[in-house]
């Protein structure tokens, strides 16, 4: 039975998705940090982190303590994209369900390494986008969140979870 939300963030949309999803379905939510003092090894929890090269940041660490029930990685990309590149790259088990959750990006919110890492990225790969002529709307969406910023977490691209957990609950 799943007994909490788990969750890493580093500028605060994974942490906005904990919390949405804690409004929707009642279960405590813990930072990772948090969690090691709240819940018993072996827990059965929803895991959430944010990506950063396809990797799911924290879940190797929750994964060591506590049964993952699902994983949720928070991305600048499209939600349900990434898929394959995060369950590949984050070494997440086959049968653990896996979901990505569009988030957001403020520069203002990075510090250190990541701020410098995504001032070369947003130079590099929003030129790239820019100068594109035929952008996709989620290369669109990208390009705009590159150069302005944005936070999409929302109820709708959390859906898909929440379907799911519904799903576990008359199981």
């Amino acid at each position: 039975m799943i007994t909490a939300i788990v969750y890493t963030s580093n500028s605060g949309y994974t942490a906005q998705y904990a919390e949405l999803l804690h409004e929707k379905t009642n279960l405590p939510v813990y930072s990772l940090d948090q969690a090691k003092a709240a819940l018993p090894e072996q827990s059965e929890i929803i895991y959430l982190g944010w990506i950063m090269a396809s990797n799911m940041q924290g879940y190797q660490k929750a994964a060591k303590r506590y049964r993952i029930a699902c994983a949720c990685g928070v991305c600048m990309g499209a939600s349900g994209s990434q898929l394959k590149e995060v369950r590949s790259a984050t070494k997440i088990d086959a049968s653990i369900p896996l979901f990505t959750l569009q988030g957001g990006f403020d520069m203002n919110k990075l510090h250190g390494m990541y701020k410098l890492m995504m001032q070369v990225m947003a130079k590099t790969a929003g030129k790239g986008l820019a100068e594109k002529t035929d952008r996709t709307p989620d290369e669109d969406v990208m390009l705009d969140m590159m150069l302005h910023g944005g936070n999409y977490v929302s109820e709708e691209n959390l859906r898909p979870v929440l379907d799911w957990y519904t799903g576990q609950q008359k199981i």
